[in-house]
Order: C-alpha cells, then structure tokens, then sequence
C-alpha cells in the first residue's frame, strides 16, 4: 500500500474477529513507531505489549472506550519516559506521533486499531499505571487495540478546505 492510499484509508477499527495476530507483527509495527519524529530527538516513547486474554478483559472494564479489548488479539500501553524527556511537556507529543506511525503500519499489514486516549485524565493514567505497575517515570498516553477486522468501515471525504485559514505567499 502507498503511503497516500495507507494515509486516506486508514479508521479507528474497534470490531474484530478475534482471530490471533502474530508477536512478530506487532513488533514490527512498533519498529515503525520508532521512526516517529520526536522533540531533539528523545524518542521518549516506550510501549507495552499485552495478548494475554484476561489483561484484555480487565482493561476492557477500566477503559470506558475499550468494549472492543476481549475481541482483540493486542492491546498496546504507549508510554512516555520522563527521564528520556529532553524537553519537558515535549514527551506527549513525541509519543502520540509514534501512535500514528505504529497506526499507519497496523492498517498497512492489512489489521485494525484504535487509538484510546489515556493522557492527560489522571484517573486514566492511574488506573494504567496501576494495572501495569508502571515506575513513576513512565506516563502512560494511550492504549491501543489490534485485531483482525471484522469489517472495514466506509471511507468518508475528510478534507475540509475551509479548516485552512489563512496561506501566506
């Protein structure tokens, strides 16, 4: 898939099969997130990788999004090292532009994932650190599920010209 089709075509995919999806996979995916820009080049993400069927379960129940985790065949804590944070409040962003990347890549294997938001609600984040007994330093940002789509939704028009408010030449 071309990156322009990959770009266009890419949704929030919460319906799976419940079919399994190979470790290797994922991990690829995540080496894909690792060639995310990031704020001097920090690379302040980590990831937590999680197939186990009860994890999915119990954080179906804390996550009022992740109704889809027990069909999943992943879930994916994206996190950010504050240590590894050169410039501080930077780490989000570096972490949400590797969510995209690994996203971009999911749909390019031909899976589904969505994107939970965690960061910024603390009760989020506590229940996050918490369920995975993060260390103080990591900050969860968001979770995200992987699976073997049922169905692919439509594809809508989403460029808006009016949302461009102003060119300069």
């Amino acid at each position: 898939m071309d990156i322009f089709t990959a770009l266009e075509t890419r949704r929030s995919i919460r319906h799976y099969t419940g079919e399994p999806i190979d470790e290797n996979k994922i991990i690829e995916a995540i080496k894909y997130a690792m060639y995310a820009p990031s704020a001097h080049n920090s690379r302040s993400w980590r990831f937590i990788l999680t197939s186990n069927k009860e994890h999915l379960l119990q954080l179906s129940k804390m996550h009022p999004y992740a109704k889809m985790l027990p069909d999943a065949s992943w879930a994916i804590l994206f996190c950010n090292d504050l240590n590894a944070e050169k410039t501080e409040g930077y780490g989000a962003l570096n972490v949400a532009a590797s969510i995209e990347n690994f996203l971009l890549a999911i749909h390019g294997m031909g899976f589904g994932a969505v994107w939970l938001g965690i960061y910024p609600r603390k009760e989020r984040m506590a229940m996050m650190t918490d369920f995975f007994d993060l260390p103080d330093y990591l900050m969860p940002i968001a979770l995200c599920s992987v699976g073997v789509p049922q169905n692919i939704p439509p594809q809508p028009n989403r460029f808006e010209p009016e949302k461009i408010l102003k060119i300069y030449k």
